[in-house]
């Protein structure tokens, strides 16, 4: 998550100020701006809205999800690492149809991270770059960097269920009205902030359901920081849908990590008003144990998904993803650059020195020679001399 500051304003004086001073003004300025970074909320997840109690700050450091859609029914896994200093916090995730909702197996995120892990290969390069001597400075050769049940609703609100999961109080809701929906969360300890109720009304004129969320820290008091236990969110759905309208309320900019795993290698539709999709892994995945296999069973294809929103208050819709052209692999390569040697010594420098010796050789040749001549030049006047003794 990033954080946003304006700029300082330039004064006008007649002589430049003493260094001293600048360095203050540079300090107050980078003071300044951490201080907007802290009072400044961050209002939305990649996926929903999580809004933190009072006025307090709650930021999202990571969001990964695992997406499984097998044409009927759709399943969300989510895991979120979280910062701050507010002690308790809410979450608001519309669905399009009824929600069952458990806990998740952490192990498939570790699982996950392994099967699309690049592949390093080592590319040698001939000349220096960057790093390498003379430009690194010291002659090193710089190889590169390796809960209870239900409860009552209010009026235009149903209760489909209430249930505690580990660190979340989960209840599953109906409405009919965004206000309505507003006025029973606060009632029931769900901060809800008014302008969300806006950003809502799309999903209530599509009768849309919600997954509504409150972390609730083991210790009381104590702020919410870490990462999360996973939630899985099933529902159905005939179409792979990815909810992503809320996150125009966001302060910072967001950044989403999508698996997803279908019969065929899926991309979004469309960017929903953020930075182009970068697809960092696509393949099917061999026989695997644990809740990666588990879970991909029948919908063996595996698309992995990075976007970023630099400027969230531009997403214009949810993500929807549509099956690729082609089943076509894909695995991120990252080269460990390396300088040629020969020997320890850069094959580089050993060309220069050859080079230069083929240059160099003529002229020695003729200087050599122009002093054989000279030398016998002067042998001649010398022998005569000597006769004339």
């Amino acid at each position: 998550m990033g954080c946003t500051g304006g700029e300082a304003g330039s004064s006008r004086h007649p002589a430049p100020r003493p260094p001293r001073g600048r360095l203050l003004v540079v300090l107050l300025a980078l003071l300044a701006l951490q201080l907007g970074s802290l009072v400044a909320p961050a209002y939305a997840c990649g996926c929903g809205a999580l809004v933190p109690g009072d006025q307090r700050r709650v930021t999202v450091g990571r969001e990964v999800s695992v997406v499984r859609w097998d044409g009927a029914r759709e399943q969300i896994v989510m895991r979120l690492s979280v910062g701050g200093d507010a002690d308790r916090a809410a979450w608001i995730m519309p669905v399009p149809h009824r929600a069952t909702v458990a806990l998740g197996d952490p192990a498939l995120f570790d699982q996950l991270t392994a099967a699309t892990a690049p592949a390093y290969r080592t590319r040698h390069h001939f000349w220096p770059q960057d790093g390498d001597w003379p430009f690194d400075g010291d002659g090193r050769v710089d190889a590169g960097a390796r809960p209870g049940g239900p409860a009552a609703g209010a009026p235009g609100v149903g209760v489909v269920g209430r249930q505690r999961l580990g660190p979340f109080d989960v209840a599953r809701l109906t409405a009919a009205d965004p206000a309505a929906l507003g006025t029973w969360l606060r009632a029931h300890d769900f901060t809800f902030p008014p302008r969300l109720e806006q950003a809502l009304r799309p999903y209530v004129e599509d009768r849309w359901e919600y997954v509504a969320v409150r972390l609730v820290p083991e210790t009381a008091g104590r702020p919410l920081n870490g990462t999360l236990d996973p939630l899985r969110i099933t529902f159905a759905s005939d179409r792979l849908v990815y909810p992503m309208r809320l996150s125009r309320l966001a302060a910072t900019p967001q950044s989403l990590g999508l698996y997803v795993l279908a019969a065929h290698r899926m991309e979004p539709a469309s960017r929903i008003g953020g930075e182009r999709p970068r697809v960092t892994f696509a393949g099917r995945l061999t026989a695997t144990g644990g809740p990666l296999g588990a879970l991909a069973r029948g919908t063996p294809f595996l698309t992995a998904v990075a976007q970023e929103f630099p400027h969230p208050e531009a997403v214009s819709g949810d993500h929807e993803l549509r099956r690729a052209p082609a089943d076509t692999p894909f695995r991120q390569v990252v080269h460990d650059d390396e300088l040629t040697t020969v020997a320890g010594v850069p094959a580089w420098l050993l060309t220069v020195v050859l080079a230069l010796v083929v240059l160099l050789a003529p002229a020695v040749g003729l200087a050599v020679r122009g002093g054989r001549r000279g030398r016998r030049a002067e042998r001649p006047g010398a022998s005569t001399a000597a006769a004339e003794r």
